[in-house]
């Protein structure tokens, strides 16, 4: 079988500020181990994808970052997006660049900076994933069991009827994507016992993803051929007025909350999208009273805080349920439940014309 992994490098990682910034953005940060976070994501396929295999897509700064981080990895597969117009045209740009390689191919995309605990079932799942691709049109997804009801997620709706078992593991169709809820509906959705988690993990077979743009996503599809033609020419002019032109669009609301078929198998693999600070407090080492600690510090009479603060001795007294985090220029202060606004914190700078803090 012939793999080709597309990992999407492209992103700034706002809700990690000021820690992760524009120039060093989460993906490049070491937040899970002494290893940056694409680092982990590249060494857990190496058992199943060689670094042949193995494609990057980022900003011209950010692929520079990647080659000298992954060296193994062939130059010729850090692919470059002009400008950054979400995961959609990524996909597109990435996916006609390995057709024109093999259109047979199957094509796996993944984040750059997810955390799997259990790289072993995951790739068993990849595995699975790529025979499901390859006997038919379908798209795989991986639906992650949720574990509270989660209103920083999209959800994948799926019917445990029609199920089919490959390579030994169960895919169920996908019914419909819904989009971030409420926390009602999130405690509906945990309920019902069948929606899971949008992880946005995606498998398809290369010629077989225009074939779909096409049905689903025609406004995208009339990008396709140009983008075939421009990746032939190797002509950056037309790579950019290509990007200038396309919709900023995610890859889930452009085709995959629209197609047919769409298969989810369940990623019980030990999964975060590590997508705020607050997530930490899962991964990191917790103290007796749930406080995550990172640097030296001094801690009374606090309970379940996160506090990373490297540079200096950073006492807390009497605190519950706060974020801390202090970088060279910037002291953060956070409530817990409320890290998902830090990325407005960011578009707040970029307003007020403050690069220096971005």
């Amino acid at each position: 079988m012939d793999v080709r992994v597309v990992i999407m490098a492209g992103g700034v990682g706002t809700r990690f500020w000021p820690l992760s910034r524009k120039k060093k953005p989460k993906q490049f940060l070491p937040i899970i181990s002494a290893q940056t976070m694409i680092e982990e994501t590249v060494n857990r396929l190496l058992p199943l994808i060689p670094p042949s295999h193995i494609y990057t897509i980022a900003n011209p700064d950010q692929t520079q970052t990647i080659h000298r981080m992954l060296p193994s990895i062939p130059k010729e597969n850090l692919l470059e997006e002009p400008l950054g117009k979400n995961t959609a045209p990524s996909l597109l740009l990435a996916t006609a660049a390995v057709y024109l390689q093999n259109p047979e191919t199957a094509v796996i995309a993944l984040p750059a900076d997810h955390l799997i605990k259990d790289s072993e079932r995951f790739l068993k799942k990849l595995e699975a994933g790529i025979q499901a691709v390859l006997d038919g049109d379908h798209l795989v997804t991986f639906g992650i069991p949720p574990s509270y009801p989660a209103t920083g997620y999209g959800y994948i709706q799926f019917s445990r009827s029609d199920s089919v078992d490959i390579s030994q593991e169960t895919f169920y169709p996908v019914e419909r994507f819904k989009e971030k809820p409420s926390l009602e509906q999130a405690k509906d959705f945990l309920y019902k016992g069948n929606n899971f988690w949008n992880s946005g993990m995606f498998i398809w077979q290369a010629k077989v993803f225009p074939e779909k743009l096409e049905q689903y996503a025609p406004d995208l599809y009339s990008y396709w051929g140009k983008m075939i033609e421009t990746l032939k020419a190797n002509d950056e002019s037309m790579l950019l007025s290509i990007f200038e032109e396309i919709p900023s669009i995610s890859i889930d609301y452009a085709l995959m909350e629209k197609a047919h078929p769409v298969w989810m198998c369940v990623g019980d693999f030990g999964w975060s999208d590590v997508g705020a600070w607050s997530s930490l407090t899962e991964i990191w080492t917790k103290d007796s009273h749930g406080n995550t600690l990172r640097g030296e510090n001094i801690v009374l009479d606090s309970e379940n805080c996160l506090l990373y603060s490297p540079d200096k001795l950073t006492a807390l007294v009497g605190l519950r349920d706060l974020i801390v985090v202090d970088t060279e220029d910037v002291l953060l202060i956070c409530r817990k439940d409320m890290d998902q606004k830090v990325k407005d914190i960011v578009e707040t700078l970029k307003r007020k014309g403050e690069k220096e803090y971005l």
